[in-house]
Parts: C-alpha cells; sequence; structure tokens
C-alpha cells in the first residue's frame, strides 16, 4: 500500500448556512478496509456521496485513485471537472445504499447485468456469467430469476452487493448497509461484507452504526463529529483506550458491549 487512493484534503461541504464537513482531510490506502462512525448528522455518509459524485464540494480537492475527483487539470490549475470527467472517475467506485434500490420490474440477474451492459459495454453472455458468479458468491444462486418483491431484505441488499461489484470497482463503499434489516437479516448481510473483505483485495470504506462488525472487519476507524475526525486509530485502540473524551461518551455502553465479545 504506497499512495493513497482516496484522499480528502480540506474539503468543505456546506447545505445552506450548515457546514457539514468542515476542512476534512484524511487518507485511504488501496486494500485498506477503514469504517467512519459518529453521531447522526457528523457528515459520514455525506463524505460518500461525494465520492459517488452524488454531492458536490464547496472547498477543498477530493482525490480518486491519484486524480482529482471534483476538479480536473486546466492550463494554469485546477478547474471544475466536466460531466466526462465525473462520469470517468466514477467508474472507480461502487456503492452499496442503506435502502436497496433495485429495479421492482426486473429479475435479480437483470438488476445484476444491466449497468455491466449498458455502462460497461459488456456483451449480455459476459456480463451474465458475471452475475452467476456473484450470485453464487452471495449466496443468492437459486434466486436469479426471481424478482425483488420475492426476497427477504436481506437477500435483496446481498443483490445489491452483487450489483455494485458488477461494475468492477476499484472502490466499494457501504452506506449503514444494515440499517434498512430486520434484526434477524443483519448478520447474514455481514456476513457477506466479511467474506468480501478477506478473500477480495479491493479498498473499502464503511459508514455503519454496527461497532462490533467495525471491530472485527477495520484497519481503521474514523471518528467523526461535527464535519471533522475526531479520533482515528486501529480497532483494538479505538475501542480499548479512546484518547479523547468525545470518543468515550459516543462509544458509551457500546465500549463494554464490543469487549465482551
Amino acid at each position: 500500500m504506497n499512495d493513497p487512493i482516496i484522499r480528502f484534503d480540506n474539503v468543505v461541504k456546506r447545505f445552506g448556512d450548515h457546514t457539514v464537513l468542515d476542512e476534512l482531510n484524511f487518507d485511504i490506502r488501496k486494500g485498506e478496509k477503514v469504517t467512519i462512525i459518529g453521531p447522526s448528522g457528523s457528515g459520514k455518509s455525506t463524505v460518500l456521496r461525494i465520492l459517488m459524485t452524488l454531492e458536490g464540494i464547496e472547498g477543498g480537492v477530493v482525490h480518486v485513485g491519484g486524480e482529482p475527483l471534483w476538479h480536473e487539470h486546466g492550463p494554469v490549475g485546477l478547474v471544475p471537472a466536466s460531466q466526462a470527467h465525473l462520469h470517468r472517475m466514477r467508474g472507480q467506485l461502487g456503492m452499496v445504499f442503506q435502502q436497496f434500490n433495485l429495479f421492482p420490474h426486473m429479475t435479480v440477474l437483470r438488476n445484476i447485468t444491466e449497468a455491466p451492459v449498458k455502462v460497461l459495454g459488456l456483451g449480455k453472455a459476459e456480463a451474465r456469467d458475471r452475475a452467476e458468479e456473484l450470485l453464487e458468491l452471495v449466496g443468492l444462486s437459486d434466486h436469479a430469476q426471481k424478482y425483488p418483491h420475492q426476497l427477504s431484505g436481506g437477500q435483496q441488499q446481498r443483490v445489491g452487493i452483487a450489483r455494485a461489484l458488477a461494475m468492477r470497482p476499484n472502490i466499494l463503499l457501504f452506506d449503514e448497509p444494515t440499517s434498512a434489516l430486520d434484526p434477524e437479516l443483519v448478520g447474514e448481510v455481514l456476513n457477506v461484507i466479511g467474506q468480501l473483505s478477506e478473500e477480495h483485495d479491493l479498498t473499502m470504506l464503511l459508514v455503519t452504526h454496527e461497532m462490533r462488525f467495525a471491530r472485527e472487519i477495520s484497519d481503521r476507524i474514523l471518528f467523526f463529529d461535527q464535519g471533522r475526525i475526531v479520533e482515528e486509530g486501529s480497532p483494538a485502540q479505538l475501542f480499548t483506550s479512546p484518547q479523547r473524551e468525545r470518543t468515550r461518551e459516543f462509544l458509551g455502553s457500546e465500549l463494554d458491549r464490543v469487549l465482551a465479545v
């Protein structure tokens, strides 16, 4: 792991008069599994939306794969990115959303093959072969011809993971991937994400409220509050001996629960 694959350099994001990200700085290196935790409204999901070019920025520079994301190089420095540049950069990332966002009128198989065919230009046979491999990976080989309404929430989210992987991203983003699930379905999705982490050389950036899972999967954890990183470190350091009072306050009883594992 050498140069960062993601870099936020003094990034500012505002919604009206409210500053969501306040000169945010952090790096993620290729192959790292990094989890962002923090209270609601701290800017966690906004980071992912900026990376997916769903939200712009008001200041600073975001780099992905060594190139500026929301800017491109002009004759005398950086200029705002064109749509063509954003489209090209977006191809490096895949995202698994809180809500499953599957096309209800398409089968599971077509949900996974549609974008690779239309966006990447893959042949239908190649896209189908890739989709079948991914369905096996997420444990849904027998559900290829079903429609989303015929699946449980956990199964739909696993299709969402397969769909994101079908675009062959270098970076996979997860935005609270279990928050819309009933408690008994959370484990099956976390197991799939854990398997991806162990078996594939993907860079992963996760936002989650599942502290035990964050401890198990992460190389590094970033604790956000009010648009800034209050503390970062390895899971062992953050969960056993957090240095900042605000971190200890946020984790609270979570520390006891996680340490009891």
